[in-house]
């Protein structure tokens, strides 16, 4: 007689043939409403979906639907909704929270296949287009109009509006011109049980309760966007920008709150440390100090007249907090050169580290320094390197932290070291999330920011969407016995209870 098999392997062996049955279950009943290349359930098919910019973790996916009309994932929510199976929506998976991180026995709803710009309307200063195409495919499809879409993520030549509306997204213009949310009139898509929705109007307001501030940043939560229509705003004449160094990270912060501070809302405030300026400018070439310990990247837009008028204003403020090299530059080529880096920052560490996890918290402007200040201190904490690089004028950082996901211990730091980024950010007053999402990554972090109650009302609000729970399951939004588990290991680190931690 054969002996047994182990509890823990039979458990596995049981779970593999119940995901074997469910996968059989749901090709079966998508299988007659999608064309046959438009359904992917093979191990080898279904690989490239299995995470999204955030590495570190992975699934694969039951099965991945690529529909190519909305009829079609109509169809394919109704289905699934009737099944009860988990349905992930994705765009071009470059988000950095695991937001589009599949779910192990669900369907990864991908929108690549809708990728046109329906209509411009130069008049109207508006486009209609499809929830795949890419955010730079915007710009480019107005172009001819004298006319381009604000929001400009570092991932714009790939990341889709999709995508974009999920995550509110912004981008280094995000200042002056605002967030996804601020650039979106009218958002189309389906209810977790295939129904057609809108949110929003192309015209300057709308009949009824005006949802598009709860499903613009819902992370796919409660509804799947087929359709955006944005606002286009006008080129500017002239764009200059300024890259000014600093010998201190303290003046280079003090800076960007005396810019504010002075009346002048920069199209671009940037910052970026000494070790992130190294590591673009090997990349990229694009000209920045590398005996600064700190630059701030400063643009002016408008007309010639306005331009030279606020680069004056802003050379005079950048003196007198102490700038210790300033250049404005000369031509339009050499204004793109100074944004490169900037842009170019993510692929830039990438050539550095074998993993890195990007943060993305946000913190009052006037506590940039004591944030930086904290981030090298847990470099030495966690012995794991970090680059920083943000959008200073909103203040919302991007730490990259690097580490190699291939060792199990560098990956527990590197998460340990991102929590204390976050946490450490709601202390001084800021949030855990700032543009990327929350995700998976920033889940049990959710527990620090936000009450029991809180979060409650926000399952109140998904389960008015989505009564079943079906759409991105397990994200975003952590559930009371994560927050407990979460909070006795904060407690076992040294750290305050939750509760107890200061709000400034």
């Amino acid at each position: 007689m054969n002996a047994p098999l182990p509890v823990d392997v039979a458990a596995a062996a049981d779970a593999r043939a119940l995901r074997s049955l469910r996968q059989a279950e749901v090709v079966a009943a998508l299988a007659p409403l999608l064309p046959a290349h438009a359904l992917l359930w093979h191990l080898e098919d279904t690989v490239p979906y299995e995470c999204d910019g955030l590495t570190a973790y992975r699934e694969h996916p039951l099965v991945v639907a690529l529909p190519e009309t909305e009829a079609q994932v109509s169809a394919v929510l109704r289905e699934c909704h009737h099944l009860s199976v988990p349905v992930v929506a994705r765009g071009a998976g470059t988000g950095l929270s695991g937001g589009a991180l599949p779910h192990a026995m669900g369907v990864t709803l991908s929108l690549a296949k809708f990728n046109k710009i329906l209509k411009v309307d130069a008049h109207a200063r508006t486009a209609v287009v499809q929830t795949g195409v890419r955010n730079l495919a915007i710009s480019e499809a107005a172009a001819p109009y004298g006319l381009y879409y604000a929001p400009d993520p570092s991932s714009q030549i790939a990341c889709t509006i999709g995508g974009n509306v999920a995550e509110n997204s912004g981008g280094v213009h995000c200042l002056k011109y605002g967030l996804t949310l601020h650039n979106v009139m009218r958002v189309r898509g389906f209810t977790v049980a295939g129904e057609a929705v809108e949110f929003g109007s192309e015209a300057l307001d709308c009949a009824g309760l005006d949802l598009m501030t709860v499903l613009v940043g819902s992370e796919g939560m409660l509804a799947v966007t087929t359709e955006v229509t944005v606002k286009l705003v006008p080129k500017p004449q002239l764009a200059r920008c300024i890259m000014a160094s600093f010998d201190d990270v303290r003046k280079a912060a003090d800076a960007v709150a005396n810019i504010i501070a002075a009346g002048i809302i920069p199209a671009g405030l940037e910052m970026m440390d000494k070790p992130m300026t190294a590591a673009v400018e090997d990349y990229v070439h694009a000209g920045y100090d590398l005996d600064a310990q700190a630059i701030l990247l400063c643009e002016s837009d408008g007309t010639v007249e306005e331009v030279a008028e606020e680069i004056s204003r802003m050379e005079a403020v950048l003196g007198g907090s102490g700038a210790t090299r300033i250049e404005v530059s000369t031509s339009e080529a050499q204004r793109l050169k100074f944004w490169s880096g900037r842009k170019n920052a993510f692929p830039a560490t990438g050539r550095l580290s074998p993993d890195y996890m990007c943060m993305d918290s946000t913190i009052p402007r006037k506590r940039l320094a004591d944030i930086l200040t904290a981030i090298a201190k847990m470099e030495q904490k966690y012995a794991l390197r970090c680059l920083n690089v943000f959008h200073a004028g909103d203040g919302n950082l991007h730490p990259l932290i690097m580490f190699d996901a291939n060792d199990a211990d560098q990956l527990h730091r590197c998460e340990l070291f991102g929590a204390d980024i976050l946490e450490s950010s709601v202390a001084m007053g800021g949030t855990v999330s700032g543009e990327h999402g929350v995700g998976i990554e920033k889940l049990s972090a959710m527990c620090v920011q936000f009450s029991p109650s809180e979060r409650e009302q926000m399952f109140a609000v998904k389960r008015a969407f989505d009564p079943k729970e079906l759409l991105n399951p397990g994200k975003v939004i952590p559930s009371l016995a994560r927050c407990a588990e979460y909070g006795k290991m904060h407690v076992r680190r040294g750290l305050l209870p939750f509760a107890d931690i200061p709000r400034f």
